[in-house]
């Protein structure tokens, strides 16, 4: 069916070959159940684990809504689905064997991947390649903000608050985290994460070193470059949104009331389970925070946002200590939107609906140059 010209025809990428595969397949599921159907026309581009790219028709995307499973995942047996470029335009079509078939015009990209090859600058550099619009941040921020080590470095120079850290290469495999963690400034309890990864997978929460040997090498599982950060006990973990300028004119990046993460758990730790699988956590939108408090925190989300040069969105995370210092944690350039997720239920306490958010988001990309890498 062609595309009506007074809509913008927006393809979704979702799945993707991280460990967040279920986790963007979510997001993507409460993305399209969004999605302005008067203004927009969805196509869906399915990222298998092995990374092959499926075509979801509309149909194909209705079932993906109404599949009802707690982790649903890309279907592999869909045809191939294929991007090209012809005279400034960008096409998506569906390959059988030596044809195309099925070709539509595509406006938009909305890359809804979590995780290392679609969060991370890799897919923004094919969209710039291809001189494609699409929604988030450009090659650059998405790479650092996939870092957390580069964007902590980035967060320092911006002047903003981050507590102690160690990083460990792939070239420190052999040495002994134990001893490193000896040779710091840290101190029990300590996080280990793969440095680039997202969703809690992979991250421990060590209180002792003997079970830091272990830790390090979940993380490693995940990533060759682990990232030892300092554990604060009497700190509450406060999120804020971040949307780029207003569509239209908006003068600078737009930060949400924060929101605060309340964990249950015995070890009060914000880990995977807790996120998507249990009711060991709450969201509470909007935190209880004073008002010098809850303007700090969106004044350092925006230069947290800037500082690596993000556009489009980000959640911020810090940890707000007990004498009420704020510590940037980490930058997050494509948060959820699941059901429960933090970011949308910010705006949604903002009074910005969840198509309307959508909406903003295609806006802004469409609004932005295409073709020079960012």
């Amino acid at each position: 069916m062609p595309i009506s010209a007074s809509r913008v025809s927006v393809v979704v990428f979702f799945g993707g070959q991280s460990s967040e595969h279920e986790i963007s397949c979510l997001t993507t599921i409460g993305v399209l159940g969004a999605l302005d159907a008067s203004r927009f026309e969805a196509h869906g581009v399915g990222i298998t684990k092995d990374g092959r790219w499926v075509r979801y028709s509309a149909a194909d995307l209705a079932s993906l809504l109404a599949s009802g499973q707690a982790m649903p995942v890309v279907d592999d047996t869909l045809p191939e689905a294929v991007l090209t470029h012809d005279s400034g335009r960008v096409w998506l079509s569906t390959r059988g064997g030596d044809r195309m078939t099925d070709t539509v015009t595509v406006d938009v990209a909305l890359p809804l991947l979590h995780g290392p090859f679609g969060e991370d600058g890799t897919i923004q550099g094919l969209f710039e390649m291809l001189g494609l619009r699409y929604v988030g941040a450009g090659v650059a921020a998405s790479a650092i903000g996939m870092d957390k080590h580069l964007m902590k470095i980035a967060f320092a120079s911006a002047g903003l608050t981050v507590e102690p850290y160690l990083v460990l290469g792939p070239d420190s495999a052999q040495c002994s985290p134990v001893a490193a963690v000896v040779d710091s400034p840290l101190h029990y309890p300590v996080y280990v994460k793969p440095a680039r990864g997202g969703s809690s997978v992979g991250i421990s929460k060590v209180l002792e070193p003997d079970d830091l040997d272990g830790a390090v090498a979940l993380a490693r599982a995940h990533d060759p470059k682990v990232i030892i950060e300092q554990g604060i006990e009497d700190a509450r973990e406060i999120e804020c949104a971040v949307l780029g300028p207003a569509p239209g004119g908006g003068r600078g990046a737009r930060a949400s009331h924060p929101c605060e993460i309340v964990v249950h758990n015995e070890q009060r730790f914000y880990d995977y389970q807790a996120k998507y699988v249990t009711t060991e956590a709450d969201v509470v939108v909007p935190a209880d925070l004073s008002a010098d408090l809850m303007t700090g925190v969106q004044q350092a989300a925006v230069r947290g946002f800037e500082a690596i040069g993000a556009e489009g969105l980000a959640r911020v995370d810090f940890l707000v200590r007990g004498d009420g210092r704020i510590v940037i944690n980490e930058i997050n350039t494509m948060p959820g939107f699941t059901e429960i997720s933090a970011f949308p239920r910010m705006w949604q306490a903002d009074g910005m609906s969840y198509p309307a958010l959508i909406a903003d988001l295609i806006d802004q990309a469409l609004a932005r140059p295409v073709g020079v890498v960012r």
